[in-house]
């Protein structure tokens, strides 16, 4: 597996994507709504930060984690050429796992999140392309 991107939650996407486009000399690659977020993804060359803000009214994780948390890193996510297979061996690591199994993500890809009390405190994402 490699990195694929990190996630970040804000109250406000399009000053933190201006912020590190200019800073990172990153582009902007990706926009899109989503599962009550709005989310912008910048290229860094071999990952991607992926900007996450909640839409108005929406009842989401990211909402909740700002609330809880203020902005900064959400996750960490890594791609993989089979997801299932990931989810098993987490299985077999004795991870929990947040989902299951695989769910619909950003860009169509499916995603599964690993609970972060099993993984040091750092929320993991699966990512299948």
């Amino acid at each position: 597996m490699e990195l694929d991107h990190a996630g970040l939650a804000t109250d406000d996407l399009d000053a933190l994507a201006e912020l590190y486009g200019d800073l990172l000399d990153a582009p902007l690659v990706h926009e899109e709504e989503f599962d009550g977020l709005r989310m912008a993804f910048l290229d860094l060359g071999n990952a991607y930060f992926e900007v996450l803000e909640p839409l108005d009214d929406a009842e989401s994780a990211i909402a909740s984690y700002l609330d809880r948390n203020g902005p900064g890193i959400h996750h960490l996510a890594l791609a993989t050429d089979d997801i299932e297979a990931a989810l098993d061996a987490a299985r077999a690591a004795g991870v929990e796992l947040v989902d299951e199994a695989p769910r619909p993500g950003a860009w169509g890809h499916d995603v599964a999140f690993l609970h972060p009390g099993s993984t040091g405190g750092v929320l993991l994402e699966f990512v299948e392309h």
